[in-house]
């Protein structure tokens, strides 16, 4: 037996990649020179090449060393082809994909993007493939338990990533299903009020469709992500004690083992390309060039809708449009499923889109003959050139030619902050639609025309500022548009908690360094719970034990670290006073909308105190005191029971524990990688919580997987960090050595010159046709 399970160990070992040596790659495969692949001592590709080509073909050949699986479950994914391997218990998520089409959008996109980015795809496609024909060892564990040979890489691959990416960020139509659900409950206004929305003129057609079915044949995991969302600032140089602009950035993202994010550099005449990377995917899409860094946030923009057709009553083949009856495109998928029959989806298309409302039978069976949903959004239209964008990044040398670039970007809509030595510029793009009628707050009528697109807002309107007069820009998903701005981008701006607390830090000095923006990115300081606390403890309670949380929570600076109990205490009693003011309105569909809503909050407490008189008990009248106390009861009783002991003891970080579990190895023990963290949903490090979960409900699990800053006076410096490790494979000791350095707000720096690497670090791989 331990002749076996070592014999096993050593062949398992064999799926880590080779770091130094050399391997000879087939002259089919397009590599024109040898290239040096040396990496650093946390398993960062540093890659040194005699062109562009050779350095992308060596980058496909790095990605698929470290992280093949990941690769294969995101264009599973994009594909609706995880069923083949997993079984049934992914199919809800195939049938998605395969109705939304993102993989055969993928394809068309590769004729229409320019031959130089096109050749990118096919010579990275071909280090992958190079990697996968030359390896001799075993496949990662994933393939090994799932009996599975991965296919050679296509250009289409890499391309679906980007349509992922637009899903997860473009989500707004899931809230019109949800609002739509609660319009059979609740007035028009308290579903504004709910949503922190100015009340607003604007119709509804809530009774036609039942959404909760619907909303049921949505895999769960849409259903419950938070949204995306991200930080990035930066300084001109007369803010800067190097006289030269800095620049910081951190996209939050949902955390898995590994993360999405792989650091890597190339270098070759014609390149130089250093920073964040996606598995599968060619092109650096957060970094630095050598002359400007850039870096994303999640504009927050609206750019998806939901229409209610009308099926022809004459035609069941047809559908009403203002231009009279038209012909569903349709077409059928077949998904294979592990273990079972096929299961075959038949898609039907109107001109809005994909008609989604076909998604599950029951689905289909629950909205009947007469009508049915469809789907329009800027990420299911062709022409998108997002990937001629990404690759023309590394190219550019000052702000026009960047900004010639970001004239491409087609989906997701995202505010891009950039800096160069001459200063620092901002500009949202992506397309955004122009709609004839309503802002698209709830599914609008397909068959009149009345609230369908006329085009996209054009790119020389959309806002953007250069070297501003008092020298910063800020980006944290808060609406960045004056009140009454036209033409319309977004109802679904993020509170604007982080955006001024990065102000007021910027504030504090007149001029600053990489040190002090590195301390503002690891900044948990709630602004939120200084806005809430004055309201929530203006009140005595009764009993001695909640007098006495009261006033510690009045004395708390805000600060949500993990050594300390009061961020638990008002979290959770936040938490609990989301439930006592909205539940008995809400219903069953309370799950579904319980999130902090702080905004909501402070509008209750502020007068809108109907909101505290529970609605199922006519008899009482209860008012706002009385919520919170019962709230405040209610919360610490729960955490007495889950952490023991008196509320002195509690910590923050018992509870909130970063969370990175692999996706499929989880399950089996393997991959499952902890930490407490600081921070809260509101913070610049942010650290959110699905609060809706009844199991776990202070989790950190979305977050800032990815940490950069750059100063523009030598961009060798730029810091960078990600959470757990380089590699995808547990076996590996970098699949989780980053993962304390990202916890305590720690950096790499991959600036190095090839005579420190070839003397520190861990090899040197040299590609040789």
């Amino acid at each position: 037996m331990l002749a076996a399970g070592l014999a096993a160990f050593i062949f398992l070992r064999s799926s880590l990649p080779s770091l130094s040596g050399n391997v000879t790659i087939g002259a089919e495969s397009g590599l024109v020179a040898p290239v040096d692949i040396y990496r650093d001592g946390h398993g960062v590709p540093h890659i040194n090449a005699k062109s562009a080509d050779d350095a992308y073909f060596a980058l496909g050949f790095a990605h698929a060393q470290d992280r093949l699986w990941q690769m294969e479950s995101m264009r599973r994914t994009g594909a609706g082809r995880l069923s083949e391997v997993l079984g049934e218990r992914t199919l809800d998520t195939d049938r998605l994909m395969r109705t939304l089409g993102l993989y055969a959008l993928a394809e068309r996109q590769i004729e229409r993007l320019f031959p130089e980015t096109r050749r990118v795809l096919e010579v990275y496609a071909a280090g992958v493939n190079a990697y996968l024909k030359g390896h001799e060892g075993a496949l990662p564990l994933e393939f090994l338990l799932l009996g599975l040979s991965p296919e050679p890489w296509r250009p289409a691959d890499s391309l679906v990533w980007g349509k992922l990416m637009a899903l997860k960020l473009g989500r707004n139509w899931q809230d019109e299903i949800l609002r739509s659900r609660l319009a059979k409950r609740l007035p028009a206004e308290a579903i504004d009020l709910l949503w922190g929305r100015p009340p607003r003129d604007h119709r509804t057609t809530a009774s036609a469709l039942p959404y909760e079915a619907l909303a049921e044949a949505l895999p769960k995991e849409w259903r419950i992500s938070p949204r995306g969302a991200s930080n990035a600032w930066a300084l001109d140089s007369a803010h800067s004690v190097t006289g030269k602009p800095l620049l910081a950035n951190d996209p939050h993202l949902g955390f898995e083992a590994p993360i999405p994010w792989y650091l890597a550099r190339m270098e070759a005449p014609d390149l130089s390309a250093t920073g964040a990377t996606i598995p599968g995917v060619p092109f650096l899409i957060l970094g630095h060039n050598g002359k400007a860094a850039w870096g994303f946030a999640s504009t927050e923009a609206d750019v998806s809708d939901l229409f209610v057709e009308q099926v022809d009553p004459a035609d069941q083949t047809r559908y009403l449009t203002p231009d009279g009856p038209q012909p569903f495109v349709t077409r059928s998928e077949i998904i294979k499923v592990r273990g079972s029959a096929d299961s075959v989806l038949e898609v039907r298309q109107t001109r809005h889109g994909p008609v989604i409302s076909d998604i599950l039978d029951k689905a289909r069976q629950a909205v009947g003959q007469g009508s049915l949903l469809s789907l329009s959004a800027t990420w299911l239209r062709d022409g998108d050139l997002t990937p001629q964008a990404l690759h023309g990044f590394v190219k550019a040398g000052d702000w026009e030619s960047f900004r010639a670039n970001l004239a491409d970007f087609h989906a997701p809509p995202l505010t891009v902050v950039y800096a160069d030595t001459k200063g620092i510029a901002q500009q949202v793009t992506g397309k955004i639609p122009v709609r004839r009628g309503d802002r698209g707050w709830t599914p609008q009528p397909g068959w009149t025309g009345e609230a369908d697109w006329t085009g996209f807002i054009p790119f020389r309107d959309l806002p953007q500022s250069v070297n501003p007069p008092d020298g910063r820009l800020v980006a944290a998903n808060q609406k960045i548009v004056p009140e009454g701005y036209e033409p319309f981008i977004s109802d679904d701006w993020a509170p604007g908690y982080r955006a001024r607390r990065i102000h007021q830090m910027l504030d504090a000095s007149p001029s600053h360094s990489v040190d002090t923006l590195s301390a503002q990115q690891r900044d948990h300081l709630s602004s939120m719970s200084q806005e809430l606390l004055p309201l929530m403890t203006a009140f005595r309670p009764s009993e001695t034990r909640e007098q006495q949380v009261v006033k510690l929570l009045a004395h708390w600076n805000g600060e949500m670290t993990s050594r300390r109990p009061e961020p638990l205490i008002f979290v959770a009693w936040l938490r609990e006073l989301n439930r006592a003011l909205y539940a008995d309105e809400t219903g069953e569909l309370f799950p579904d909308v319980w999130s902090l809503r702080p905004g909501f909050v402070a509008e209750v407490l502020n007068g809108h105190h109907e909101w505290c008189d529970d609605v199922t008990t006519a008899e009482i009248r209860e008012d706002c005191p009385s919520r919170l106390e019962l709230a405040l009861r209610t919360a610490l009783d729960n955490l007495g029971r889950h952490h023991g002991g008196g509320y002195p003891q509690w910590r923050w970080g018992a509870a909130h524990m970063a969370r990175f579990h692999h996706p499929l190895l989880a399950a089996y023990g393997i991959g499952r990688l902890e930490t407490p963290t600081d921070g809260g949903d509101d913070t610049v490090n942010r650290g959110t919580s699905r609060i809706a979960t009844e199991s776990r409900p202070f989790d950190h699990v979305h977050g800032a997987g990815l940490r950069a800053i750059y100063d523009l006076a030598d961009l060798d410096r730029a810091r960078f960090m990600i959470a757990t490790g380089q590699s995808g494979n547990p076996l590996s000791r970098h699949f989780d050595d980053l993962l304390p350095e990202w916890r305590d707000g720690r950096y790499l720096r991959l600036g190095l010159t090839w005579g420190d690497l070839e003397r520190n670090g861990q090899g040197r791989l040299t590609l040789t046709p």
